[in-house]
């Protein structure tokens, strides 16, 4: 059972309803801002918590145009000429004016960055510096926990989570035997309602991604009409 939730949920492996999904939302992401990646002599992507992989597997290469910077807690290896790697944190992107970018794009990150006051401050950072965004995080409802592949687990109290990620390997997370570790682990790991999201990004509108009849994530968007 655990195996195949795992390749259920392996983005990496092409033949996962995981990755089936990321083709899907990219798909989606090109509709919405064709114009803009066709028209603009260069487009400025920021992708908060981003890898080149990703990007890679996108296909990017298909638009010499635009150039895409990943920020992460470290710097991200990068090898593409269009993609560069910089550390920064995604709460607090004083390095970039207001405005900066083009298109920011987050995928299944904010709900890792902390509380909701963190992810809230992400949130102002992505309407900040983008004209545009596109941020994609799961479901708090969708049955199945995403990074612990456990049923229910983001209902159950944080010491029985707590428990059971110090005794057991759950998902992609190996078990974490230290309680101030294993505490952390489930206060960066925070999956986001729809209410949470409208009240984060209020001009935005929302998609929900659905799988079997349940809304598996959401992708929150806003494209300012050109001027």
């Amino acid at each position: 059972m655990l195996v195949n939730l795992k390749k259920y949920f392996d983005s990496t492996d092409t033949s996962s309803k995981a990755h089936q999904f990321r083709i899907k939302r990219f798909s989606f992401f090109l509709k919405l801002f064709e114009e803009i990646l066709i028209t603009q002599k260069t487009v400025e992507i920021l992708d908060v918590g981003g890898w080149e992989i990703f990007w890679k597997n996108m296909g990017i290469e298909k638009y010499p145009n635009v150039h895409v910077l990943l920020l992460n807690l470290t710097k991200p290896p990068t090898s593409m000429k269009n993609i560069e790697g910089v550390a920064g944190d995604g709460c607090r992107m004083d390095e970039f004016e207001s405005g900066q970018f083009d298109i920011v794009f987050s995928n299944s990150v904010i709900e890792h960055v902390g509380d909701f006051n963190k992810q809230m401050s992400m949130a102002n950072e992505i309407r900040r510096v983008g004209k545009n965004y596109f941020v994609q995080t799961p479901n708090y409802y969708f049955p199945i926990e995403p990074h612990f592949m456990f049923i229910g687990f983001q209902w159950l109290p944080v010491s029985v989570r707590v428990f059971l990620i110090r005794h057991f390997n759950l998902g992609w997370i190996e078990k974490i035997p230290d309680y101030n570790k294993a505490v952390k682990m489930i206060e960066d790991t925070r999956l986001l309602k729809y209410s949470e999201l409208n009240s984060m990004f209020p001009d935005a509108k929302i998609y929900r991604e659905k799988y079997l009849g349940f809304t598996k994530s959401f992708v929150v968007y806003e494209k300012k009409t050109s001027d």
